[in-house]
């Protein structure tokens, strides 16, 4: 496959760069998007091609797109990765960035989205609004990204337009308007009606350029009402084009053209187009709106610095850059990609880390078509690019010249759905395997990597399956570790019911200094409110927020001096420590009220050993008194499904000992509410997905701690005293 630059060329000690030949009022970036299967890279090759940058479109199924190009990738049959590409198109540079359609590839789409002035929102003409859509479009709301629909397959026998549309509409309101509907549909299809133009495209079987006819008098009148809503909707929006409107009954093509630059820089119009990606019909034109239409960067509002100040996009304004995506490349290193915010950033430029306050030399500029890279000199305002081991940079990291001070707001994640244990199936290579997951999250923000002192495991938090097995395939081909995912150990929690006493003495005698210390305790449950102990001296009170939440309130009854005050820390000590290892399954203890009241001690004998021992144990006895209860995390899991589907995933969820919160509409959507135990979310990512076809998504959060069935406490309880049992033997 041919890629031809599209540059002006220049010799620098001997060494030959591209030089951009555009300005940032002639730079578009958009960015693709869409559910798994809408036909996003194949439109990126139908861009290339149209644009003579390639000679031949490369197809999903013949693993030869020039966007999916990863090893991963092909094997798959489908995007992963967002990846950065450029045409040039009647004087107009367009950079496209394609993105996955995935859920569990999130951070991908909400990165590209941070840096496109345009998005591009694919609509299987098949299956119309799907659930991925859905949750993208709450992020182009949240960038305020201007949006064009294009309803993509109406080549395909079930394709439906009308109902396409009218999904669209229902899922995001009236500002989306009609621009283009099909002739015809299915495999005859092979005319567009534009109107905007008020023109009729019609297609040869191979696709490409169309030619263009006046509308058939069978559609004048569909298409005269589509032109008129269509104008209303622009003139709606600006007052000068309402009442030129008003004036003439009607609005120019050019006027119209503004108004809808106007309008989508707003977010009041969203515009609509057919396409058919796979017969290469409809993209042309979809690319003369993009470089006619759409804004470049220096139209949208100013970036906003998080100090509140803005940051126009200014070519002659201080050079300033914004890092949205770093991916690491074997035998190369890290390379980092950028969007230029302001002035123009040049090869061999010092550049300085807002965040890291360090200096960086930009010593190479890359423009980037998929795995290929073209040195160039200079990118200035509204361009993207990347450039090659930045040492301290990463994602969400603003460069600037020196002199100045600018930080770009970050681009913000979302949390992560599931978690897994991970660990090396050889032994000695427990460094190695935490260098690689260091590395993987450098590239991805979405993935979270952490070693749980309390669950001894290091713990990969993830956005769903896929994601988790993209970074077991990195690990595993990338830096040549075998790696096995489990099952992450449960958090519970042990507390009590009830108040118990109990008393410990500690004696130990083996020549000379022996040990001796006696401790009479009372534990209570402690709550908000709590009145004081009953029938004690309260001498002195501490109250201790634990780390793993909760409190332990520690209370000295002691009277007489039956204790010295100086061996309190040690019974504090021992009481901490017992409720860092719990008496029912070793598991944190948390919201106890512990008194000391009385005990013995020794002249001689008794010292700080002593003291935490009885303390410790006499803790451990009337811990066991005192009604135990272990507790479980409890997650609030929101599931976005169909409605065909809302009874097979509440089913499910039920057979998970969920309680169902509630059901409610979601757009054209049911959104399921429940709690869920923690110990059974295991799995769910693909059980969903394959109960749904991959038609619902879910969202899980922490909620809340709450006791666990008596049989399964039990059951908990056996286990460990189990394993206690054998670490002993």
């Amino acid at each position: 496959m041919l890629i031809i630059a599209a540059f002006k060329w220049f010799s620098l000690n001997d060494k030959f760069y591209a030089m951009p030949e555009f300005d940032t009022a002639h730079v578009k970036s958009i960015v693709l998007l869409g559910h798994a299967g809408s036909g996003k890279t194949t439109l990126t090759e139908c861009m290339l091609y149209e644009a003579g940058l390639i000679n031949r479109r490369g197809t999903v199924a013949e693993k030869n797109t020039v966007s999916d190009y990863h090893e991963l990738e092909q094997e798959r049959g489908n995007s992963i990765f967002s990846k950065l590409l450029h045409t040039k198109w009647r004087g107009y540079k367009i950079n496209i960035i394609d993105t996955p359609g995935y859920d569990d590839f999130v951070g991908e789409v909400i990165s590209a989205l941070r840096v496109a002035d345009t998005g591009v929102m694919l609509l299987n003409a098949v299956n119309g609004v799907e659930v991925t859509t859905d949750i993208i479009w709450d992020y182009t709301e949240q960038f305020k990204t201007p949006m064009i629909f294009a309803i993509n397959k109406l080549d395909d026998d079930d394709a439906d337009f009308d109902r396409t549309v009218a999904e669209a509409k229902n899922h995001f309101g009236s500002k989306v308007q009609v621009v283009q509907y099909p002739r015809q549909q299915g495999a005859g299809f092979h005319e567009i009606i534009d109107v905007l133009r008020m023109t009729m495209y019609k297609f040869k079987d191979t696709g490409g350029k169309p030619e263009k006819l006046p509308i058939p008098d069978d559609e004048k009148a569909k298409a005269d009402e589509l032109h008129r809503e269509l104008v209303e909707a622009i003139a709606s929006n600006d007052e000068t084009l309402m009442e030129k409107y008003f004036d003439k009954g009607e609005l120019d093509e050019d006027e119209m053209k503004v108004g809808l630059k106007k309008a989508m820089i707003n977010h009041d119009i969203f515009p609509l187009f057919c396409l058919s990606a796979e017969r290469n019909m409809g993209s042309g034109r979809l690319m003369g709106f993009i470089d006619n239409v759409c804004p470049s960067a220096n139209e949208m509002p100013p970036q906003k610095t998080i100090k509140n100040e803005d940051l126009p996009c200014d070519e002659k304004g201080p050079a300033c850059m914004f890092i949205y995506k770093t991916v690491s490349e074997p035998h190369v290193g890290e390379l980092s990609f950028f969007k230029v915010y302001s002035g123009c950033i040049k090869s061999g430029m010092e550049l300085e880390n807002e965040s890291t306050g360090v200096s960086e030399k930009i010593n190479q500029l890359f423009l980037v078509e998929g795995n290929k890279r073209t040195n160039v000199n200079e990118l200035c305002a509204g361009d993207i690019g990347a450039t090659l081991k930045l040492k301290n940079t990463h994602v969400n990291n603003t460069l600037h010249a020196k002199g100045r001070s600018y930080e770009l707001k970050p681009i913000e994640f979302p949390p992560p759905n599931i978690t897994v244990a991970v660990e090396s199936t050889k032994k000695g290579e427990e460094e190695k395997l935490s260098q690689a997951l260091h590395q993987l999250r450098e590239e991805d923000p979405t993935l979270i990597v952490e070693f749980s002192p309390e669950l001894k495991q290091m713990l990969i938090h993830a956005q769903g399956d896929m994601h988790l097995a993209v970074a077991k395939w990195k690990i595993e081909h990338n830096f040549k570790i075998e790696i096995k995912f489990e099952k992450p150990r449960i958090p519970y929690r042990e507390t009590i019911r009830r108040e118990a006493d109990a008393t410990y003495r500690h004696k130990k005698q083996s020549g000379g200094a022996g040990q001796f210390g006696e401790v009479f305790m009372r534990i209570e449950p402690w709550y908000e409110g709590i009145a004081e102990p009953h029938g004690l001296n309260v001498r002195g009170r501490d109250t201790y927020d634990l780390d793993w939440g909760g409190k332990l309130i520690f209370y000295n009854c002691i009277v007489g001096g039956a204790i010295d005050a100086r061996f309190l820390p040690s019974i504090l000590k021992g009481v901490m420590e017992k409720m860092h290892n719990g008496p029912l399954t070793g598991s944190y203890a948390r919201d106890i009220r512990v008194c000391v009241y009385d005990g013995k001690m020794h002249p001689v004998d008794s010292n700080d050993i002593s003291f935490k021992i009885a303390g410790l144990q006499a803790f451990r006895q009337a811990f066991k008194d005192a009604d135990p209860q272990i507790l479980e995390p409890v997650y609030k899991v929101e599931v976005l499904c169909p409605d065909d589907l809302t009874g097979a995933v509440m089913g499910d969820l039920q057979t998970r000992r969920a309680i169902v919160e509630g059901i409610d509409a979601e757009r054209n959507f049911q959104k399921i509410t429940a709690k869920v135990p923690l110990a059974e979310m295991d799995g769910y990512s693909s059980s969903l997905r394959s109960l749904t076809q991959g038609r619902a998504k879910f969202r899980s959060t922490f909620s809340e701690y709450a006791p666990v069935p008596y049989d399964l406490q039990r059951k908990l309880m056996d286990e460990y005293n189990k394993t206690e049992k054998e670490e002993v033997v």
